[in-house]
């Protein structure tokens, strides 16, 4: 899996600021900004996924996976793959598109996303951010 590290503890400002808040409300300031971080990654993969039935681009998601500390969060993309092949929120199916096969060429959609928006990604997980502690500070 890819991933990009934002430590939000290098930067004093925001490291106070967090402090300043309760362990949920920092925790849930933390997911939204990872949350907003990953959705950049998600937009860029569903734009990037071959489109001949809509179900791939469909199934790409943002997740929030954990928060570890009062300055760690973590949130990723993930493409959904739940019961049958039939089913609308399976796009078991994309392994083969991003990686190939013996017979079909690799058509990567989700690292080339990746490589594409890291800094935009890190741009948006910022700013959430710090929209998210201004809000539940001016309560």
């Amino acid at each position: 899996m890819n991933t990009t590290h934002l430590d939000w503890s290098t930067l004093p400002d925001l490291e106070a600021e967090l402090q300043l808040l309760s362990k949920a409300e920092s925790e849930r300031v933390l997911r939204q900004g990872a949350r907003a971080g990953a959705g950049v990654f998600r937009d860029e993969a569903r734009r990037r996924a071959k489109k001949r039935t809509g179900k791939l681009a469909k199934n790409i998601v943002s997740d929030t996976a954990k928060v570890t500390s009062r300055t760690k969060a973590t949130a990723g993309v993930k493409v959904r793959e739940e019961g049958k092949a039939s089913n609308p929120r399976n796009a078991f199916y994309w392994r083969f598109i991003e990686y190939g096969t013996s017979t079909i060429p690799a058509a990567p959609f989700i690292r080339p996303s990746f490589d594409a928006k890291q800094e935009e990604a890190a741009r948006a997980a910022f700013a959430k951010l710090n929209e998210s502690i201004d809000r539940v500070l001016t309560r």
